[in-house]
Formats: structure tokens, C-alpha cells, sequence
């Protein structure tokens, strides 16, 4: 996908407010990150956006560097930081491209983050490329944290409300995407240059490049089987709070992984 698209999306696209709007995802894969951190470090928050994550892990103690693709994002993660006064925990907001970290040397990092330029690399090259990065940059034994999107989620998604996932709106266009991957939105502004893994390749494709699988987790775990009405049951109850720690131990259960539309890869660099 050209970068210009992924720029002018994530320009006008409020990240931060998506994941304070459904924190669900975040929640998760914070509970899992921390589990697997090292106790202290410095960590690279690569494909950052306006950096949630780094905000919560500089938060925690840890040097962080950030970086992401769009301008406007790197800006926002730097007010960010002076807002949380955070500044003196980053060492860096730097735009980068995920598949050429460049200025960023090799085995600088205990653990590196890309919770996101996986989602856009819809060439295989260029995938293998930021994984290599990744890799390049974490020191041996780091752990690293990747985020990718389930092609089972999607494909059920598209079966279940075809007309806001054009071209996904008729069965031929849902087998090709289902063999393929990639999905490409017909309606101006909405999230596209998309890829989709299927869950069975992605811990080869991250073995293959250099990294050992410690888990893969469902970052969205059961959200998409309940209706708003279905989670208010149990807030009235006043058990919401079971409920969204059973979502979080259910995470890891890999019978979730086709139903999450979110994954997150936790391995080491071998």
C-alpha cells in the first residue's frame, strides 16, 4: 500500500480516542505486555501512533523510544508526553517507516512494540522487511510484541455486515479476500490497504524470521460476540468487571484467535 494513504488515514483518524472509546483491546494486551516484559529497560514503541502504549510503559519506569509512519502522530505522541509529563522517560519520537528503521541501531532494544504496521504491509516483502527490522534492532533475548488482524475475523465481519465492508459485500469478493489477505475499502476515509493473517501462519512466519513464539494472544478475546445489550446485562448485575477479567484469561485460549479481529505476538529474539 503507498504510505501516503497510510499517513492521510492516520492524520484525521483519532487513535487515542478509539482505544479509550473500546479499551478492551488495550487492556489486554497491557495485562500481557507487562506479563512479559523484563523488569526494567529500554523498549522501542515502533508503529507507536500517538502513543498509548509508550505513554503507559514510560508510565511504568521504562526508556522509551517511539516512532510511527505519520507525522501528525509522532507530533501528538510528543504533546502527549509533555501533557503526562513523561518527557524524560522518552529518548526519542523519531518518523520512521517500519521497514527501514533508519538511525536506529542493531540490538539496541530489551523489547520492542509493533502494535500496528502489520495491519498496512500488504506486500509479502514488506512484511518480512519490518519483521527483519524488528528483529535487527532487539537484543538477543528480547521479547518482542507484534499486533496483526485475524483473516477469520474479517471474513465473518464482512458476512455479517457486508454493505460497511465494500467490496466485501458479495461472496466472490469475500473467497478472494479470505485467499489472499488484503482488503482494500471502496468508501473514501474508511480503514483500508488492510492485510489479514490466517492464525495457523503466523507463528511460522515470525519463527522463520529470527523469533522464538512465546503466545498468541486475542487482544479483542469475545467483544465481537456481545451486543452493547448483552454487556450491559452484566454491568446491572455489577459483575462487569468479572466480565472483562474473564475476557482477559479467555485471551489466551487459542480457540479465540479466528473470533478476535485483533492478535498480539508475543516471542523472543532467537
Amino acid at each position: 500500500m503507498e504510505r501516503s494513504r497510510v499517513i492521510e488515514y492516520y492524520s484525521r483518524f483519532d487513535e487515542w480516542g478509539r482505544l479509550d472509546r473500546e479499551p478492551l483491546e488495550f487492556i489486554i494486551n497491557m495485562h500481557y505486555i507487562r506479563e512479559s516484559l523484563p523488569a526494567t529497560g529500554l523498549v522501542l514503541d515502533n508503529g507507536a501512533g500517538p502513543g498509548k502504549y509508550a505513554m503507559e510503559l514510560a508510565s511504568l519506569g521504562y526508556a522509551v523510544t517511539l516512532s510511527d509512519l505519520t507525522p501528525a502522530s509522532v507530533d501528538m505522541a510528543r504533546q502527549k508526553a509533555k501533557e503526562l509529563d513523561l518527557t524524560q522517560q522518552f529518548d526519542g519520537f523519531h518518523v520512521l517507516d517500519a521497514t527501514h528503521l533508519n538511525g536506529i541501531a542493531d540490538e539496541t532494544y530489551d523489547a520492542s512494540l509493533m502494535l500496528g504496521p502489520l495491519y498496512h504491509l500488504q506486500a509479502e516483502e514488506e512484511r518480512v522487511a519490518a519483521v527483519r527490522e524488528l528483529h535487527r534492532v532487539t537484543k538477543r533475548g528480547g521479547t518482542v510484541f507484534v499486533a496483526m488482524q485475524s483473516r477469520m475475523r474479517m471474513g465473518i465481519t464482512s458476512l455479517q455486515f457486508p454493505q460497511q465492508w465494500k467490496p466485501n459485500d458479495h461472496m466472490e469478493a469475500i473467497r478472494s479476500f479470505v485467499e489472499k489477505g488484503t482488503f482494500d475499502h471502496l468508501d473514501q476515509g474508511r480503514f483500508t490497504g488492510a492485510y489479514y493473517f490466517n492464525i495457523q501462519d503466523i507463528n511460522p512466519f515470525m519463527d522463520q524470521h529470527g523469533f522464538e513464539t512465546v503466545n498468541l494472544i486475542g487482544s479483542s478475546s469475545l467483544r465481537a460476540m456481545l451486543t452493547e445489550e448483552q454487556q450491559q446485562y452484566w454491568k446491572e448485575r455489577g459483575e462487569y468487571d468479572e466480565l472483562i477479567h474473564y475476557m482477559i484469561e479467555a485471551a489466551k485460549d487459542p480457540s479465540i484467535l479466528g473470533i478476535s479481529s485483533h492478535l498480539l505476538y508475543i516471542g523472543k529474539k532467537k
